[in-house]
């Protein structure tokens, strides 16, 4: 039987040996010591106590050496961290972007995603021991990193390139391996809570919310409390060959809304040289666009005016706002619920069988302002006793309308006693595995198992607006007693009396203009496997001791989404929706085979201490997109002891999804402008002849209305005819480890990354403006104006076409330093002082490049441009989340003399970023639109304070302070952050410290 005792020194000499033969970064967590009774063992495709599998290959080798450059986070990090989710403990990696996640109320899908290089989560492929997780919404089909039970990692790996030659579609940037503790034995319980704390001491932000009586927070401010639980347990046979573990855990997040923080109470606009407090035009009182004004070039854009009477009209003016910020959540509330159960036992040599099933639920909800009338069309009878008579003589005389005829009105209104809108998000998920593996013989083994993994999304928006209803809530006559009703009161129809007045509606108003609506679905994935590994002791180079090592074998994966949607998305129903959402129904199956080889070619000669070579080829078919391959060269060469040399060229593919295959085309609010709305008297209004090319009629020149929200529509959906992506992935470093130095290491990587083929929507926003600025005939054939009006905006008829094709490219490029050193304090003649541990983990980013599917071109010079670089900038939804061109994490820890309490302190620095608006490339320049307030973005440092004490290796206690001094993060303004889901609150707080100071305190005690 094994001991726990001897399990944690296997533990931790698989940690050191990571550190020194994978990345100094594997020192992230284990520099600090192994962790309270690790109760871990080797990957569970490892059969020989002197063997191991490395993530990137399914050979075992003798040592924890690779090829492809790996960074292992062990869970002491975690715990030193105070991470609860795995989000968390990820998005500290250098190496890794911002997605999904917590800290994003609107547009948020409830789960959590990792992007590693910034090219897209879709291109991360997630495992747990080395197999694929399945993904975990119908609507984003990637993992959902909620899946992975906190309490059960044992460590995670992270590689940098291609690896689908060994693991099959969407290994473009890397792979996140997250190893889970095997054969434990005992009770583990394991409990934290934590908060966040900050002190609203922004006189400037402050200032700007009074004046505008925005009642800005004061003072100091404890919220947001975490709480996790969790508990293992597990047996070993009488007999030592088999093990049966279970684990529970449970993690209650509570909400922050915006109005918790002084600089997010208000939406910060950026206009200018300082912020100020801005907001929607979708105002509390009626907001009244007449079109009918707009196109006789009068006055068209009024507000009720909430003075007098209370039901007359004045022109808009730029204070004529809705703060929506204070009811956003900044971090959403969560409770999650986890199980699961490991078992396997050795019925002989050759046959070892096991099983995995997890279960989680999780809820949480988003919340975002209430919603309303965001300005769609409707057409108001001129004699509606729902107008005043000043308001008829302004929208109906004044614009020739008579008595008898309609007024065409964009309408806003915020229904804010409606309260906000809530998006309802449960996800329920299985996954099981059963397999078999063991030994053919001395050298060969084998592995076959089945998995299924199964995604269920529940999702329901509440306080949403019925547009149908609204509408007929709007068409009133006065009965013959004299009451305002609906003219066609079917429904219980009751009239809405505050879109033209000041009077506030009543419940049954309410009640009836109310909508809610539902989505359902599950995405499903079968994967059957078998492989074998082993070596032919025969086969061997005459200057190598080792023999050659072989992996081959064939693999099965089918996926499937059913999506549902209720009728209320379906028809586009819901105002606040931005249009309908259609269900999606689909599947795909792919058929695979695979080999891996690995050769050492010299071993122990001078100047050769090793030499080895790498191979691996996989080939695809897929019953819809077809056929492809992927392949790997690989070599390493270690000339002494002391230093190590390794490069790698991947080919990998990502497959296209099945929603980028099956996806309705749909009408959405994907457009940010339409350069031919509004007067042409704005400066640098497009001329005539150029509106001309995008469908613009003379007679409608100058006077198609604007959006007032800055959304216009665009026709988004899938295609069949879409092929997998190609990348072709380069990586080249090498790992220092000095005999002279015992106890450091440094390692320096280069990647670089290139996916052809890139699956991309067109973006309508530059088909758009290259139609108008060049009339070139392919691009102005997605342009679609709405007959009558020309506009892209009111209703569905008219948008900007932008669905899925094969296009353009991806591209990244940098350089990955890790470093580690262990410091016995001795050396500097404390004799009893302990040691000192430093870790280090960098990332440069040098080039991170899009090459849309349409060219820009420029209309003076014709010069052409295929591509844009944001390594260094953010802002919109072009760069989106800041991409600095340096980062880094670098944690210190002692080892004190106390036994057991060593005390941590980490540096998180993140790079300085400027405003795409300011790059010289024509996709991203702007002007216009560069504002001093948030041109550019300072290097932002973050440093975190932590503990442990270990009982006797029974008891752990932890306690700790992330971002210690409260640093507020770096605000930017609405126009620059955009419509990018990860901007929230005034910044992106799924990658900057948003929330002040983070305090934690927990539990660990083994039985």
């Amino acid at each position: 039987m094994v001991t726990p005792r001897a399990r944690l020194l296997a533990s931790s000499m698989i940690s050191g040996m990571a550190m020194a033969g994978l990345s100094a970064a594997a020192a992230y967590a284990q520099a600090a010591g192994p962790g309270p009774a690790s109760a871990a063992a080797p990957a569970d495709q490892a059969t020989s106590v002197t063997e191991f599998v490395v993530t990137g290959s399914r050979i075992p080798q003798p040592n924890l050496t690779s090829t492809s450059p790996i960074t292992v986070v062990g869970t002491e990090e975690a715990k030193l961290e105070g991470s609860v989710r795995a989000e968390d403990l990820l998005n500290n990696l250098p190496q890794v972007f911002a997605g999904q996640g917590s800290m994003i109320s609107n547009g948020s899908s409830g789960t959590a995603t990792v992007d590693l290089r910034g090219l897209g989560p879709a291109r991360t492929l997630v495992l747990i021991d080395g197999r694929r997780v399945m993904p975990g919404d119908p609507a984003v089909p990637v993992t959902d990193l909620n899946f992975i039970p906190e309490q059960l990692i044992d460590r995670v790996e992270v590689l940098t390139g291609g690896a689908s030659a060994v693991y099959g579609s969407d290994a473009v940037s890397g792979v996140v391996n997250f190893i889970t503790l095997k054969n434990f034995e005992g009770v583990r319980l394991d409990a934290q809570i934590g908060g966040y704390q900050h002190d609203n001491g922004n006189k400037t932000i402050q200032d700007l919310n009074n004046a505008r009586s925005f009642d800005p927070p004061t003072g100091s401010i404890w919220d947001g409390r975490q709480t996790s639980l969790g508990a293992i347990l597990g047996v070993s046979s009488p007999d030592g060959k088999g093990n049966v573990e279970t684990y529970f855990g449970y993690r209650n997040i509570q909400p922050i809304r915006q109005s918790e923080r002084d600089y997010s109470n208000c939406s910060l606009g950026d206009a200018g040289a300082v912020f100020r407090c801005a907001g929607s035009g979708t105002t509390p009182y009626g907001h009244i666009i007449s079109q009918d004004l707009a196109v006789q070039s009068k006055t068209y854009n009024f507000v009720v005016d909430q003075t007098g009477a209370g039901n007359t009209l004045r022109p808009i003016q730029p204070t004529d706002v809705f703060n929506f910020a204070p009811l956003n959540y900044y971090q959403r509330p969560d409770e999650q619920y986890t199980a699961g159960a490991y078992a396997h036992y050795e019925v002989n040599p050759h046959a070892d069988a096991y099983m995995q099933l997890m279960f989680m639920d999780d809820h949480t909800r988003s919340q975002v302002a209430p919603s309303g009338i965001f300005g769609q069309t409707f057409n108001i009878a001129c004699d509606s006793p729902l107008l005043s008579a000043q308001e008829t003589q302004t929208l109906c005389t004044d614009a020739g309308l008579d008595a008898g005829d309609k007024a065409t009105l964009n309408i806003l209104r915020r229904n804010v006693e409606g309260g906000p809108r809530i998006e309802d998000l449960r996800h329920t998920d299985y996954r099981v595995v059963l397999g078999v593996k063991g030994e053919i013989n001395a050298d060969w083994n084998y592995d076959a198992y089945a998995q299924i993994g199964r995604a269920i999304l529940a999702e329901e928006f509440i306080n949403d607006v019925s547009l149908r209803r609204t509408a007929q809530a709007l068409d009133a006559i006065t009965d013959k007693d004299g009451n305002i009703v609906c003219r066609d009161p079917s429904g219980g129809c009751v009239p809405y009396l505050g879109v033209f007045s000041s009077a506030v509606p009543s419940a049954a108003s309410l009640a009836f203009i109310g909508g809610a609506g539902f989505q359902e679905g599950a995405t499903t994935e079968m994967v059957a496997s078998a492989s074998v590994t082993g070596k032919i002791p025969q086969l061997k180079s005459p200057w190598a001791e080792d023999a050659v090592g072989l992996a081959f074998g064939g693999e099965y994966r089918q996926e499937q989404l059913d999506f549902r949607t209720d009728n209320e998305f379906d028809t586009g129903d819901l105002a606040g929706q931005g249009g309908p959402t259609h269900g999606v129904n689909g599947s795909y199956s792919v058929y695979e085979g695979f080999g891996e080889l690995r050769a050492p070619l010299i071993q122990n000669a001078p100047f050769v201490k090793s030499l080895g070579f790498e191979a691996g080829y996989r080939y695809s078919h897929y019953n819809i997109a077809g056929e492809t391959n992927t392949y790997k060269v690989a070599g390493d060469w270690q000339p002494i002891e002391d230093i190590r040399f390794r490069a790698g060229f991947n080919r990998a593919v990502r497959a296209p999804n099945i929603l980028e295959l099956f996806t309705p085309n749909t009408v959405v609010l994907g457009l940010n402008n339409d350069p031919c709305a509004g007067p042409a008297t704005q400066p640098g209004f497009p001329t005539e002849a150029q509106c001309a090319n995008s469908g613009v009629s003379a007679a409608l020149y100058g006077h198609i209305a604007a959006s007032p929200s800055g959304q216009y529509n665009s026709l988004a959906g899938g295609s069949t005819d879409l092929k997998p992506e190609v990348a072709k992935t380069f990586t080249i470093g090498g790992v220092l480890t000095p005999r002279m130095l015992p106890g450091f290491s440094l390692s320096v990587d280069y990647f670089r990354i290139k996916v052809d083929g890139f699956i991309q929507a067109l973006d309508p926003n530059i088909t758009l403006a290259q139609c108008i600025n060049t009339g070139n005939p392919f691009l102005c054939g997605f342009v679609h104006r709405a007959p009558g009006s020309g506009s892209l905006w009111l209703g569905t008829n008219g948008f900007v076409a932008a669905t899925n094709v094969n296009a353009g490219f991806l591209k990244t490029s940098g350089l990955d330093f890790t470093a580690a050193y262990r410091l016995p304090l001795a050396n500097l003649g404390w004799e009893n002082g302990g040691s000192l541990s430093f870790v280090y983990s960098g990332t440069y980013l040098r080039q991170l490049i899009t090459s849309p599917a349409t060219p820009n071109i420029d209309p003076d010079t014709g010069k052409v441009t295929t591509q844009f670089d944001c390594a260094g900038l953010y802002g919109q939804t072009t760069c989106g989340t800041p991409n600095p061109k340096y980062r880094h994490h670098f944690r210190v820890t002692w080892r004190t003399p106390v036994e057991g309490l060593e005390v941590s302190a980490a540096w998180r620095y993140f790079g300085a970023v400027d405003s795409q608006t300011t790059s010289s490339n024509p996709y991203l320049s702007d002007p216009a639109h560069t504002f001093d307030v948030d041109r550019h973005i300072a290097a932002q440092n973050w440093f975190d304070l932590s503990g442990q004490w270990r009982l006797k290796d029974k008891l752990t206690f932890r306690a700790g302070v992330n971002n210690i001094f409260d640093k507020e993060p770096p605000l930017v303004g609405s126009f620059t952050g955009g419509s990018n889901g990860s901007f929230n609150g005034n910044t992106y707080p799924q990658t900057y410290d948003a929330l002040g100071r983070f305090l934690f305190v927990g539990a660990t005690v083994d039985f």
